[in-house]
Order: C-alpha cells, then structure tokens, then sequence
C-alpha cells in the first residue's frame, strides 16, 4: 500500500496536478492539508472519476484537511479527543475546533491527517494555541496506541516545525527569532518519540526538505524547511519498505509551496488485492 502526504495549498486550484500525481505514482491513500473549501465546494468529481473517493473536513477557505483513498475508509472522525480550538481575542475552553484533523482506517491502519498550527510568533497566542494542540495530539496517541497495542498508525502531514538545524535551508528563520524552531515546538515534536512514533521518511531519504516559500527564489536556492511528516508507530514503521520526497512537483505552473512525501507499505493488504483498476 502506498500511502503519501501532501499540504496542496487549496485544492480547487491544483486537483488536477494532485489527481495526476496519484495516479502516476500509483498511490493507494492520500492525506491532504489546506484543502481550504468547505465540503460542497470539493472538487470530488476529478477524484471520482481516477477511482478515489474522499473524505474532509472543511469549514471556510482556510485551513481544511481530507483523505483520499482507492480503498475503502472506515471510522472516519473529524477531530481527536481533546483537540483545542481557537479564536482569536477569546479565552476559555470552548473556542471553536478548526479544520485540522481527520481520521481514517485503510486496511487496518489508523491514519490521521493533520494541520498543524502555525504559530505566527513568538509572542503570539496563535503558538500557546499550537503547543496546546501539539499536547493534546500527543496525549489521545498515547491512548490510542494504548487501547490498541500492536495496531499500526500514523500521523501524516504538515506540523510546522524543524525539528533539528538540518532540516532548516531558510536563512530568515533563525532560533530564538523565529516559530518552527523553538526550543518549546522542538520539545513538543521530540515528544511523539517518547510516546513511540519515529520518523518513518528519513531512514530511506537521508536529506532533503518539503517546503519553500513561493518568495526570494527560496526554491532555485533550495532554501527549504522539512515540515511535513509521516511519523508512525513502531508497527507502522515496520511495514515500511521505502520512502520519498517528491521535489520536482515544485516545479511547473502553480505548485503548492509543499510537496508530497510517500511511504510504501509491506504485506499490508496480504494476498487479497481488491483494489480497483485504474486505466
């Protein structure tokens, strides 16, 4: 099963650049972030007629997160326990939940596409929001895997961090100046480890980023940032027999500032592969 990740920054704009992707790259489920449209506005038809069907949350024209799939979805949730909402100038506990998470499971595996939020500054509410939501991520997976011992899941998307100085080609964003690097949003990554999801990309690519601003020619400069992650359980990251990042789908007309990173999974779907013919 091959399963990617990919924040499409809108995807009224670029499905047919998404659709075309998966179907060259033969991928199984795609999670996509920024989707940024409500539901009735989701280009499904494009989807549809490559053989996927798809399932979202989408409340406005920001944020927005979805599976795509050519298998079937089942316990589809929209937010995780816990999660924090926001709105800005409130405070309190019932501030309304955005469009950052979905859940699915595709053939046994438990998988989460998520939106991290950005942050904005240091001294912004926007990263006490960020932090609030990472831990609140972080605690459900802990009870997830928990109640489920043994049971594959990841964690797929765009968290808005760099996690270490390597994975930071942006000469603007600098520690101590700058969110993405704080020592705070670097703890909060780091944490997911001590819960026992590993970075299921890096052991088969060993370099590279998945972001570039569209400005400064931060592209043709490769001045990139890694910020989107497929993080899965220790049994999730045994069915992993490689891994990719898609650099060149920044390049043409129209990219997403992101691209997509991919996983191949092993005998996930065993000897009974149902899945449907794509011509």
């Amino acid at each position: 099963m091959r399963v990617a990740t990919w924040n499409v920054n809108s995807i009224r704009a670029r499905v047919d650049r998404t659709v075309d992707w998966m179907v060259r790259e033969d991928v199984d489920v795609l999670a996509m972030q920024e989707i940024k449209c409500k539901p009735e506005q989701f280009p499904y038809e494009k989807f549809t007629a490559a053989g996927y069907d798809v399932q979202l949350t989408g409340l406005n024209q920001w944020n927005g997160v979805a599976f795509a799939s050519r298998l079937p979805m089942t316990d589809v949730v929209t937010q995780f326990e816990g999660q924090p909402g926001f709105l800005k100038g409130a405070e309190g506990p019932d501030q309304p939940i955005e469009a950052r998470a979905i859940g699915v499971t595709v053939d046994g595996v438990r998988l989460w596409s998520l939106y991290v939020p950005n942050g904005r500054s240091l001294d912004d509410p926007h990263l006490v929001y960020k932090l609030d939501w990472l831990a609140k991520l972080k605690e459900e997976t802990a009870r997830w895997l928990a109640a489920n011992y043994g049971a594959p899941l990841a964690l797929m998307g765009d968290f808005n961090i760099i996690p270490t100085d390597e994975d930071n080609g942006d000469p603007t964003i600098v520690v101590g100046q700058s969110t993405h690097v704080s020592p705070e949003e670097r703890a909060a990554f780091a944490a997911f480890a001590d819960i026992g999801l590993v970075d299921t990309v890096r052991p088969f690519v060993p370099e590279g980023y998945t972001y570039w601003d569209y400005k400064q020619l931060r592209f043709p400069r490769n001045e990139g940032l890694r910020i989107d992650f497929i993080l899965g359980s220790q049994s999730f990251a045994d069915l992993v027999i490689a891994a990719s990042i898609h650099r060149n789908e920044r390049k043409g007309e129209a990219p997403s500032d992101h691209v997509p990173v991919l996983v191949e999974l092993d005998d996930v779907l065993g000897d009974d592969d149902d899945r449907p013919m794509i011509f």
